[in-house]
C-alpha cells in the first residue's frame, strides 16, 4: 500500500496549484498552429531557464537529475549549432536558492515537469513526428526511470526538516519557481497570452 503523502508535498500541491494551471493554460504544446518552428524556440526558452537555474541549484541537485543536456541535445537535433545553443539568452530572474528547504521547492518544480512530459513525448510524436533522436529527449530526459526518480525525490520531501520557517522556505521557492518561469517564457513570447474570463 502506497504511503500518504508527506505532509510537504500537500502543502506544495496546495500553494502551488494555481500556478501550474496557469502556466499549463498558457503552455502552446496542444495549439493548433504550434509546428516543429515553434516548439525550437519553447525549448530554446526552455534551455534559458534551465540552463543557469541547474548551475545556481549545484550540489543541491544529482548530477543524474540535470535536464540541460538533454534540452542541448534537442536544441542540436533541431538544426541548432553549438555556438547558437551558446548565444541563448538566459533567464536572470531566478528564485532564490539559499538552503536545502529552498532547493527541495525549485525541485518540485522541476521534478514534477518530468511527469507531465510524459504526456508531451507522446503528443509531440503524433503531432509533430518528434521522437528521442529528433527533439523530445527533454519530455523523457529520466526515460523508464521517470517513475522511480520521481519516487526518490518524494523520499527527500519527505525526510526534509518539518520546522514551519524550512516548510514555508520550500513553499515559497516552489510558488517563486512557477512564477519566474512563465514571466521568463511570457518575455521570451512563446506563450499563449493571459486569458481574462
Amino acid at each position: 500500500m502506497p504511503a500518504s503523502p508527506s505532509p510537504l508535498l500537500l502543502a506544495l500541491r496546495e500553494a502551488t496549484l494555481a500556478c501550474h494551471k496557469s502556466l499549463e493554460a498558457r503552455l502552446p504544446f496542444f495549439d493548433s498552429a504550434f509546428d516543429t518552428d515553434a516548439y525550437s524556440r519553447l525549448l530554446q526558452a526552455y534551455y534559458g531557464f534551465h540552463a543557469p537555474l541547474e548551475a545556481y541549484l549545484g550540489t543541491y541537485q544529482e548530477p543524474v537529475r540535470a535536464k540541460t543536456p538533454a534540452l542541448t541535445q534537442d536544441l542540436q537535433a533541431l538544426k541548432l549549432s553549438a555556438s547558437d545553443i551558446d548565444t541563448l539568452p538566459l533567464c536572470q530572474a531566478l528564485p532564490a536558492i539559499n538552503d536545502e528547504a529552498s532547493a527541495l521547492g525549485v525541485m518540485y518544480v522541476l521534478e514534477g515537469s518530468t511527469l507531465g512530459g510524459q504526456v508531451l513525448k507522446r503528443a509531440m510524436a503524433e503531432r509533430l513526428g518528434l521522437g528521442p533522436g529528433s527533439g523530445t529527449s527533454f519530455l523523457d530526459v529520466y526515460g523508464a526511470q521517470t517513475g522511480r526518480y520521481w519516487r526518490d525525490f518524494l523520499d527527500r520531501l519527505g525526510q526534509a526538516s518539518t520546522a514551519p520557517a524550512a516548510k514555508a522556505a520550500t513553499v515559497q521557492a516552489a510558488v517563486d519557481t512557477f512564477t519566474c518561469f512563465e514571466n521568463w517564457l511570457g518575455q521570451r513570447n512563446v506563450l499563449n497570452p493571459v486569458r481574462i474570463n
